[in-house]
């Protein structure tokens, strides 16, 4: 595989990181530094880090993807988002992480690519940030979580947003941040291996019944970890369509609607990728490591070429090729 790329790959940049500092805990953030180790935060039920040198150094950051033999990262910011940030702050924290990607973009243009991250909390401002930061050299596309606090994403206060992404013909990565039943997901990291995954069929089931892919047809999702739950509850989805009729105002079943949706490789099995393939296609995956988080793919390109089911166009398209179309990489030097 020539030149791999890698859509989940969350960065902090460091001036971000001093905002969260300066600024966070005025709004409930709670942070410490974890000696030789980095910053670590906390909202609410969610901590991140220690965020560690390979979390912020973009040196460390490209030694690890010649290793990983991954020639693109589309960099994204992850939990916590900054929808707990309130008006002000929020958007300044978009617009300082946006601002950093193309950074970022601009030192290694053939290499780092970006995902802007929108106040979404408060969508006027989103709209007007995604104006912004779509003209950022090397932004590509947009990050969201799966939920924005108490609102799912079929909420129709975020059309405007969803208008403007598809008029750009940009696409929105998704991304669990606060999960469903937390509380009892505390033990066992469940709220991770678990609350994830459910998440991101959660939010596909509000965008298909809420009739967001119906309002927007050229609008393209990608749902992270294999689509977590949603691929393989689908037809649970379907049949609920089938037999209840507040479930009917939307133009097709849920199983018609998968192929609206990417997914990214983090399935950690082979049969979950081989599943992907055979129900949505080959041409709606692309690469993901979750770079660099513990749970994610070490290997990434590997758990792709090692699968003895794909055949060798479907590897090079997954590793590479959709990705390349989907966030039209062919003007990342512009």
């Amino acid at each position: 595989m020539s030149r791999p790329v890698d859509v989940h790959a969350h960065w902090y940049p460091r001036r971000f990181l001093d905002l969260l500092a300066a600024h966070g805990p005025a709004h409930g953030l709670e942070w410490r530094e974890i000696e030789g180790k980095g910053p670590q935060f906390k909202v609410g039920p969610l901590v991140t880090g220690p965020t560690g040198p390979n979390f912020i150094d973009l040196d460390a950051r490209l030694a690890a993807m010649d290793a990983q033999g991954v020639a693109v990262h589309a960099l994204s910011l992850t939990q916590p988002m900054v929808y707990w940030a309130g008006r002000t702050l929020g958007e300044r924290l978009a617009a300082v992480f946006n601002e950093e990607l193309a950074r970022a973009h601009e030192r290694a243009r053939e290499r780092l690519v970006g995902l802007a991250c929108l106040p979404m909390h408060e969508p006027d401002l989103a709209v007007r940030e995604l104006e912004r930061a779509a003209g950022l050299p090397g932004v590509r596309g947009f990050y969201m979580a799966t939920r924005v606090l108490e609102r799912e994403l079929s909420d129709e206060v975020f059309f405007p947003v969803y208008e403007r992404i598809e008029a750009l013909g940009m696409p929105i990565f998704l991304h669990p941040v606060f999960v469903i039943g937390a509380e009892r997901l505390q033990r066992f990291y469940l709220a991770n291996l678990l609350g994830n995954p459910f998440e991101s069929a959660i939010a596909a089931a509000h965008l298909i019944f809420g009739g967001v892919l119906d309002r927007f047809p050229r609008l393209e999702f990608v749902l992270p970890h294999a689509g977590g739950a949603f691929p393989w509850i689908v037809g649970r989805l379907h049949r609920g369509w089938e037999t209840r009729p507040e479930l009917r105002g939307i133009r097709h079943g849920p199983m018609d609607y998968l192929r609206r949706f990417y997914y990214d490789t983090i399935g950690y099995a082979d049969s979950v990728l081989e599943y992907l393939a055979k129900v949505v296609g080959p041409d709606r995956i692309v690469l993901g490591s979750d770079y660099c988080f513990p749970l994610g793919l070490q290997r990434p390109v590997e758990a792709v070429t090692s699968n003895t089911a794909l055949s060798q166009a479907d590897k090079h398209a997954i590793v590479e090729i959709n990705a390349r179309r989907l966030l039209r990489l062919e003007k990342t030097a512009t």
